[in-house]
């Protein structure tokens, strides 16, 4: 819409042509329209604007219109608005002219990895978009109108009533419903548990594992204490006066293995007699391939283990979704910690997982990636034992990624053989706590999980070609 000031343009002594058009609405048009006139000069220094009431009657325009691009021009510089003085053009020594503009080459674009074989994230491209699709419909569908009120801490009863009965049938957890509280995933619980107070360190933890974790114990100010590994898992006995161990004891991360039999009874005699806590991440506990299903360490005492776990590496870490499941005296103290109301895990998510596990589609899921999973195991294991026999793969039997050892002093080299090969991935020495005292040794941590299918076999013949010679 096209107009001029008329009356208005009298009482400043300017006749102004506003071009009131362009995106926005007329607010955003006649706010640019007035930018322009102050840029250019067409209203100088000083001059005082019409009353909001008499250019809205001029422009046929609301009041709330003027009003609004009064004030956003007042916020910004170009207008002055004094009681008693009406609204006035800023006082600037000159016009503003826009700065001569200078050609700037667009920086360059970084270039990703082409080939990901980072640990941790599972097949992006597997997501089970149509079964998700399908209980994500149903719940909402049979939700109560209190879903979409604020969210209960303790997360939705139909989730932790399906996770009662899946963790006890796939990873013998003994529990109840009120002993779960739903969190956003494993690092989340670790905030709730030490940033919340419920729990105090110094805490044990393996001599090998993720350095986010203890980034995330550090903030909270929590001493960590590693652990030894061997072939067993961590060493237990060398457990001294902390009060809370945290343990992988699924699938160690990342040298893999479960943790021994023997030390899992130890562990718990330990808890019991100093009145300590094992904290249980079940990591890769759904994924395993050459050996018997390990349960969880919580089904041996579950007043002194807390069992955490999570969506990401089944489904995925985009499904912000994890669990706690605690011992009795720890239940009020995690809910106090995380406040009066959900605020971290979507309500809609939690009855879409929920129905996601009552229908039987996340145990089909997880079967159908626990057969390509192995599928990956076997090609990486395959295009070793062809392309570098002197380079063993190991902690294979489990999980979703392998440690390749290698020969002391090369680590550091093959990682950087690695990233010319365009490949992503870790090197051992990156997950290796700064205090422990264990012997390091060399080797590349290699997520097999992560590629889709058509970029997998590229990438095992760029890993094969980054290898160390014998």
């Amino acid at each position: 819409m096209a107009t001029s000031w008329v009356n208005s343009a009298e009482r400043i002594g300017a006749d102004l042509h506003l071009e009131l058009t362009g995106p926005g609405g007329r607010r955003a048009a006649l706010t640019r329209a007035l930018r322009e006139a102050v840029r250019s000069g067409r209203l100088a220094p000083g001059t005082r604007l019409p009353p909001y009431r008499s250019l809205a009657a001029d422009l046929g325009v609301a009041r709330n219109t003027v009003a609004d691009a009064y004030a956003e021009l007042v916020a910004e510089g170009w207008l002055t608005a004094r009681q008693g003085s009406g609204t006035r053009v800023a006082e600037r020594a000159e016009p503003l002219r826009p700065a001569a503009r200078v050609p700037r080459k667009a920086p360059p674009r970084a270039r990703g990895p082409r080939h990901d074989l980072t640990q941790g994230t599972p097949d992006a491209s597997s997501f089970p978009r149509t079964g998700w699709l399908a209980s994500y419909r149903r719940a909402l569908q049979q939700a109560p109108n209190e879903v979409f009120g604020p969210g209960d801490p303790a997360g939705r009863i139909e989730l932790r009533e399906a996770l009662t009965e899946y963790l006890a049938r796939a990873r013998g957890v003994r529990t109840e419903p009120g002993r779960i509280v739903i969190c956003s995933g494993f690092a989340h619980a670790l905030r709730l548990l030490f940033g919340g107070g419920v729990l105090r360190g110094p805490l044990a933890v393996e001599a090998y594992g993720l350095g986010f974790h203890r980034e995330v114990l550090a903030a909270a100010g929590v001493r960590t204490v590693p652990l030894p590994l061997d072939e067993h898992g961590a060493r237990v006995d060398r457990l001294g006066r902390e009060r809370a161990v945290l343990l992988t004891p699924a699938h160690q991360f990342p040298t893999g293995g479960p943790l021994h039999a023997a030390r899992r009874a130890a562990v718990i005699d330990w808890a019991r007699t100093r009145g300590g806590l094992v904290l249980e991440d079940d990591y890769d506990g759904e994924f395993r391939y050459d050996r018997k299903p390990v349960g969880a360490v919580q089904g041996l005492d579950p007043e002194h283990v807390v069992h955490i776990g999570s969506v990401s590496k089944s489904l995925s870490p985009a499904v912000r979704l994890g669990w706690m499941v605690l011992p009795e005296r720890y239940v009020d103290a995690v809910l106090a910690a995380k406040g009066d109301r959900e605020a971290w895990a979507s309500v809609l998510d939690q009855l879409s997982l929920a129905d996601f596990v009552v229908s039987g589609a996340y145990d089909r899921h997880v079967r159908r990636m626990r057969q390509r999973y192995r599928g990956r195991r076997d090609r990486l294991v395959a295009a070793l034992a062809e392309n570098a026999p002197h380079v063993e793969a190991t902690g294979v039997a489990a999980g979703l990624h392998a440690v390749l050892r290698l020969p002391p002093g090369s680590e550091a080299s093959a990682v950087k053989a690695a990233a010319w090969q365009g490949i992503a991935l870790d090197g051992l020495a990156a997950f290796r706590h700064p205090d422990t005292e264990m012997e390091a040794a060399d080797g590349l941590v290699v997520g097999y999980a992560t590629p889709s299918e058509h970029a997998y076999g590229p990438a095992l013949e760029a890993l094969c070609r980054a290898l160390p010679p014998p």
